[in-house]
């Protein structure tokens, strides 16, 4: 008997301990993993970017190239639906589409192409050194797969970062994810910095 009350007592106290909430957001907070996640790169304008640049602002990031068949496309006209969505606080939030591809993704195409979607949008781009560097640093990988006649593609992750306006929490959306919950967590990223 005197085993079972210390038992009771035990998970008792464990009860007590500090439970942790759930998220308040629809995408995974990779704060700590990509703690020092950044890049050093141009814009379509050549002008020289960094993530602490874009300070005081919501940072939506994602990889990709322009020659991408669904994904890319995709996942920038669902970004375009999102700042639609998010009315004034747009200007309050950047759409940054890092190329995979510079050799095709010269700073002509990715002027014309990205801020098709929205002319707020940036496209950035760099060496091979540069955007290896930037991709490692947000954990996303990439491999050039050729075609037997010539040509190729990239096989890459997807998904869309999310950066608060002081850097911090960095989450991470899944492709696909809907536009109404993106512009969710978007909103709880502004409000968190009111």
């Amino acid at each position: 008997m005197r085993k079972l009350f210390l038992l009771l007592c035990l998970l008792l106290l464990a009860a007590c301990g500090e439970q942790e909430l759930p998220s308040p957001y629809h995408a995974i907070d990779v704060t700590v993993p990509l703690a020092q996640a950044d890049f050093h790169l141009t814009d379509f304008n050549g002008k020289p970017r960094s993530l602490a640049e874009f300070r005081g602002k919501v940072v939506v990031l994602f990889f990709g190239y322009t020659h991408c068949p669904v994904a890319c496309p995709t996942t920038l006209a669902d970004l375009a639906q999102v700042m639609r969505m998010l009315g004034k606080d747009a200007s309050r939030v950047q759409v940054l589409f890092i190329t995979i591809d510079p050799e095709r993704d010269k700073p002509e195409l990715l002027a014309k192409f990205i801020p098709s979607f929205d002319p707020s949008f940036l496209g950035l781009s760099g060496d091979a050194h540069a955007i290896a560097q930037a991709t490692k640093s947000f954990g996303v990988t990439y491999e050039k797969q050729y075609y037997k006649k010539g040509g190729y593609t990239f096989l890459h992750s997807d998904g869309t970062f999310l950066i608060g306006p002081k850097g911090q929490p960095l989450l991470l959306s899944r492709y696909g994810q809907q536009a109404e919950l993106l512009a969710q967590d978007i909103k709880l990223l502004l409000a968190a910095d009111k």
